[in-house]
């Protein structure tokens, strides 16, 4: 039987990195979630690299943007302006990422004077990862 670490459509290998793990080595129903800052450097990742810039292309939309591949590869600039709508969350925002209201998202983009949408899809993202994780 393959290591589930080795699954590469499977439950495992939508995880970020730092949460991977064998299905013997830990349950994943016991893991700890990752932070927000934890999360915005796995999305980091491909930033600007060959990699995010074909994963873009294939989302582009009849305006040639691709938002909702920004989560697996953000441009630099999406990524500066996640950095600092996060570097101004306050640790309260911070430990209760995952359930954050719609308003309480656009409040924080607002005040980081960001995109509201991308750091919607940013946050949204987030949480799923919490939930898929708890």
């Amino acid at each position: 039987m393959e290591d589930a670490s080795d699954d590469v459509g499977g439950r495992n290998s939508c995880m970020p990195s730092k949460l991977r793990t064998t299905m013997s080595e830990q349950d994943l129903t016991t893991q700890e979630k990752i932070s927000v800052e934890q999360y915005l450097d796995e999305v980091a990742l491909f930033c600007n690299s060959e990699y995010g810039n074909q994963v873009r292309s294939r989302f582009k939309d009849i305006r040639g943007t691709s938002e909702l591949a920004m989560l697996a590869a953000p441009t630099s600039k999406e990524l500066e302006e996640l950095r600092r709508a996060v570097a101004i969350m306050t640790p309260a925002e911070k430990s209760a990422a995952d359930r954050l209201s719609d308003e309480q998202i656009e409040r924080i983009a607002v005040d980081a004077r960001i995109d509201p949408g991308n750091f919607a899809i940013f946050m949204n993202g987030y949480a799923l990862l919490c939930k898929r994780v708890s």
